[in-house]
């Protein structure tokens, strides 16, 4: 693979290449989201673009009744940087999470519920989001190990899923990397990701990728 990366560099301008290594650097997957049901393409494509800016290399997308498409123009193309995760259901979504060390967190109001401020950041964390209208489904209910909220002192007594997942994100991300907890990226996932990215970012890269096997 190194001898591959050596190559596809030849294509990438040394000020690109500094730039993947700067953000591979802020990236974790210590904390990831996952997104069930939504609909609303505005709201998939907002999360993602924050998952981005704040970090997370992961996203999760549950499609049982919607098929959301990403917005390119919303995302801002952060969905070409991230690792899209999708499932058919809920179930399937939930035990990979949990083969991969997560906690499952749902992002809701409930009687057992954690202030935002007060969440242990100490365990590696899936925070799900549910459908616009009604909320999280009982199967992730069911499976949370952590009921989570946003405290608010208004009238609105919710917000818009792609605001409450900004805000989360931002705070256990900040939290994070002023713990010391090992948060960051395995130097396996760094190159593979790297690697990922240098071939999204060269144009023609099918040709030039044939041209360098065949010359193996």
């Amino acid at each position: 693979m190194k001898d591959y990366i050596a190559y596809l560099e030849e294509f990438v301008t040394d000020n690109r290449k500094q730039i993947f290594k700067t953000v591979l650097n802020n990236r974790t997957r210590y904390f990831t989201v996952a997104l069930e049901d939504l609909y609303q393409m505005h709201n998939v494509s907002a999360v993602v673009r924050s998952a981005d800016v704040f970090g997370l290399q992961d996203v999760h997308i549950v499609q049982k009744k919607y098929d959301p498409k990403l917005s390119h123009a919303i995302a801002k193309g952060a969905e070409k940087w991230l690792d899209i995760r999708r499932y058919p259901n809920t179930k399937t979504a939930i035990e990979n999470l949990r083969q991969k060390g997560y906690q499952i967190v749902a992002t809701t109001p409930h009687t057992n519920d954690v202030n935002l401020q007060d969440f242990d950041i100490s365990k590696p964390s899936a925070f799900f989001f549910g459908v616009e209208k009604d909320g999280l489904s009982q199967a992730v209910m069911d499976q949370a190990d952590v009921f989570l909220k946003i405290p608010m002192y208004g009238f609105t007594e919710s917000l818009n899923i792609s605001v409450a997942a900004a805000l989360i994100m931002r705070d256990v991300s900040e939290r994070l990397r002023q713990s010391d907890i090992n948060w960051q990226l395995t130097a396996a996932e760094k190159e593979q990701i790297y690697l990922q990215w240098l071939e999204k970012s060269i144009k023609s890269i099918d040709l030039i990728k044939k041209k360098y096997f065949e010359n193996l």
